[in-house]
């Protein structure tokens, strides 16, 4: 999906990807993460949401909640991060990250909320009653007053599959007393999602029919008196769509992809974010007329397309490649013709790396023309030791 992006603006990258295979540092199924380049599209993020007015936290379940990426982007400027579910939530206060806004797309379970909210999120995600309650009560416990997000999700909007959930704006006058009536919370803003996405034919990011109920709630709110609303604006934020979240409102962003230049936009679009990470695999074997490389990276929706094999940038082939069918495990990919095995294959599909059982390695000083991997993690952002022989 990126491999002609990862070749136009971090060649760098793609030369270190298969260098890195070739002498050992990296075993197949890892990802590389460009702490530069990741570094760099976070500035210039950063320096567009001052000139608009928009707070941004960094989400980070993309490249895997990766805690080096998250003390780099928190050095740079950003105010916290977004941390979708409760084990990215723990895993960020175990690191010392600030967490900005908590449970965005999955609530956080009554047994983690203690420590969760002990650690002062910015805001919490909520879109039941039963949660806003529990919060309320631990809130307390705690001795504080724990501001709370609320995500409006109105009939005229759409939500993706497992991610069913939220409050009607019809509901908030009813809804804003329930919570004036409970000590220790309070009305933090607003959210939605999705509430911006890449739009194929114009080729730009677009506010979603989302955005009607989220309208609808702030314009509620503010009529029964509330200030100061956090009215956060997620999905596919990057340069480009920052002055989007302004002109519909919003004072707050979210930046996932766009920190690795990975967003549909930026794939069909010339964008000032470069792509910041590259998968590296290796040819396993032959058989009949396609070779196999080994898997471990896949993501469902990651458009899986092109690879480059060989043993660099400059001596090797473009192909295709294909994952297997989604009822089967990912043991390996197919290429579209033999090749030689032990080369390098260097993919860039989409990805959630949160998701997939690959390893990830962080290499910094790559735009100085001194890369030295800094660590090595988990998918779910552990450090893990380099255990084999050279």
């Amino acid at each position: 999906m990126f491999i002609n992006k990862l070749k136009e603006n971090n060649p760098a990258l793609l030369q270190y990807a298969f260098e890195a295979h070739r002498r050992g540092d990296i075993l197949p199924d890892t990802y590389l993460l460009d702490l530069d380049a990741i570094t760099e599209n976070g500035k210039k993020m950063i320096s567009a949401a001052r000139e608009n007015g928009v707070v941004l936290y960094f989400m980070l379940k993309q490249i895997g909640r990766n805690p080096l990426v998250a003390k780099r982007l928190m050095e740079i400027g950003f105010q916290g991060c977004v941390a979708v579910d409760f084990r990215e939530a723990l895993r960020m206060v175990e690191e010392g990250i600030h967490l900005g806004n908590v449970g965005h797309l999955v609530q956080v379970p009554s047994h983690a909320l203690k420590t969760i909210l002990a650690a002062r999120p910015d805001v919490v995600t909520v879109y039941t009653r039963e949660k806003i309650r529990e919060i309320a009560r631990t809130a307390g416990e705690l001795g504080l007053c724990q501001p709370l997000l609320l995500r409006i999700t109105d009939p005229d909007g759409s939500l993706y599959s497992g991610q069913t959930g939220g409050f009607c704006s019809q509901e908030l006058p009813e809804l804003i007393d329930f919570i004036r009536s409970l000590s220790h919370v309070k009305i933090g803003g607003f959210t939605t999602f999705p509430a911006l996405l890449y739009e194929e034919n114009a080729k730009a990011i677009v506010p979603t029919p989302n955005m009607k109920g989220l309208e609808r709630a702030v314009e509620l709110a503010r009529a029964r008196g509330l200030k100061e609303l956090i009215i956060n604006i997620p999905s596919a934020t990057c340069v480009s769509s920052i002055p989007l979240i302004h002109a519909l409102g919003g004072n707050n962003g979210e930046p996932g992809h766009g920190l690795t230049g990975t967003t549909p936009l930026h794939r069909d679009t010339c964008q000032p974010e470069k792509v910041g990470y590259a998968y590296v695999t290796e040819v396993s074997h032959n058989f009949g007329d396609h070779a196999y490389c080994y898997g471990g990276g896949l993501y469902r929706r990651g458009h899986m397309e092109n690879a480059l094999v060989g043993t660099s940038p400059q001596d090797c082939r473009s192909m295709k490649v294909a994952p297997p069918d989604l009822d089967s495990i990912d043991y390996y990919y197919e290429l579209e013709e033999p090749c030689t095995v032990s080369d390098t294959v260097v993919l860039c599909h989409r990805t959630q790396i949160f998701t997939v059982r690959s390893e990830v390695a962080v290499v910094e000083g790559l735009s100085a023309g001194k890369p030295v991997i800094a660590g090595r993690f988990s998918p779910l952002g552990r450090p893990v030791s380099k255990e084999w022989r050279e």
